[in-house]
């Protein structure tokens, strides 16, 4: 018999953001957190929602809610065991043909049922989940009370919107703001896909009449699913990299190079805007401290939402540089040819390295950092 242990009840949240290759981070903070939590106890978080990279660990998490330590074990096996070619295609062929092919369908009539343009194919990804992740097992979770929601997050591209897809009990409404909603649904490998779909590194993926890329390109405010599926305490693992001393920076004294600034704007991407998200919560939260308790008893919308933010301690580039030459000749070869080599600046490389020995540092990365933080996160998640 699994245990629900009382913080089952609680309002825990967990957020994890974007990132490729870097979501192996939140495996490392995961696996440190499962080990403050009693064997055979459900997660410790009854509310899971995840972008891009991050949507597929809380997919996998939410899938065994019901045993915490099982679904963290599941996550270090995939991840300690991955390579470049179980995400995307990595041979010369299949690197190179994608490629020409793409080319080829910019001369393709208007007519013509034409394919998404991307750098690489992400179809093995695809088969990855759909050998890892059984999505019928969420369902099961929260008809009995071990998961009270879970939110994956895509961005249209043919509305500019941000769409939260979210499966949960049926007492979470669906919500509506600017550029931004929440759309119930039962979630499924491609709405994974469509999450995790880096701007011009995959292709964008059809989900009915939509195509949707990754779900930090539009996301204004990543806390809002979290929030809105009923998280009152939200423990954030994101991939936002100590910052360089500015002298470090000056001594370089040519222009950037176009992957450098690519790597720039994903950076931007993934990181900013929850930044600016956690500063705007924690101006409305000083403000409804300031409202009265009983006005803020009689409107439910008006509540304290606290977070912890976990961060990495050291630089993903500088790990990703070590370990270049493991990626496959032809993605080297790719990579070179528009600028990018194993002493280049752009951080690309660390969003799309998925070999193994790179997510087995940043997994031991992610789990030192929370360890420095043990008594921190046990007394934010009540783990006692």
């Amino acid at each position: 018999m699994i245990a629900k242990p009382s913080y089952q009840q609680s309002k825990n949240a967990l957020v994890l953001t974007g990132g490729g290759a870097r979501a192996a981070y939140q495996v490392g903070v995961l696996s440190a957190i499962a080990k403050y939590v009693p064997r055979h106890h459900a997660s410790p978080f009854p509310i899971i929602c995840g972008t891009s990279a991050g949507a597929i660990n809380s997919t996998a998490l939410a899938c065994y809610a019901s045993c915490f330590h099982l679904a963290i074990k599941k996550l270090e096996w995939v991840w300690n065991n991955l390579s470049t070619n179980r995400i995307y295609y990595s041979d010369p062929v299949r690197v190179f043909g994608h490629l020409i092919n793409g080319a080829l369908a910019n001369f393709q009539a208007d007519y013509a049922n034409k394919k998404a343009h991307s750098l690489l194919n992400s179809t093995p990804l695809r088969n990855l989940l759909d050998e890892v992740i059984d999505f019928r097992r969420i369902d099961v979770n929260i008809m009995k009370g071990y998961l009270k929601g879970i939110s994956v997050t895509a961005s249209s591209y043919s509305s500019g919107d941000s769409v939260s897809f979210y499966q949960s009990q049926s007492s979470i409404a669906p919500w509506y703001r600017e550029k931004r909603y929440g759309k119930p649904t039962q979630l499924s490998a491609e709405h994974l896909m469509a999450s995790a779909a880096i701007p011009l590194v995959f292709p964008s993926i059809k989900i009915k009449k939509e195509h949707y890329g990754d779900g930090s390109i539009h996301q204004l405010s990543p806390l809002s699913p979290a929030i809105h599926l009923g998280g009152e305490k939200l423990f954030i693992v994101g991939v936002e990299q100590p910052q360089e001393p500015l002298h470090s920076k000056e001594n370089n004294p040519h222009p950037p190079t176009t992957a450098t600034i690519a790597g720039h704007l994903l950076d931007g991407i993934f990181s900013d805007t929850l930044q600016s998200d956690l500063e705007r919560m924690k101006r409305i939260n000083k403000t409804v401290s300031l409202i009265p308790k009983e006005v803020r008893t009689q409107n439910k919308g008006l509540k304290n939402i606290d977070s912890m933010l976990i961060n990495p301690s050291q630089d993903f580039n500088a790990l990703a540089v070590e370990h270049f030459a493991e990626l496959p000749l032809s993605l080297r070869i790719l990579l070179r040819s528009i600028g990018i080599s194993n002493d280049s600046e752009s951080s690309l490389i660390s969003y799309i390295l998925f070999e193994k020995n790179y997510c087995k540092r940043l997994i031991k990365l992610g789990f030192e950092d929370a360890m420095e933080q043990e008594t921190q996160i046990r007394e934010f998640l009540n783990l006692k």
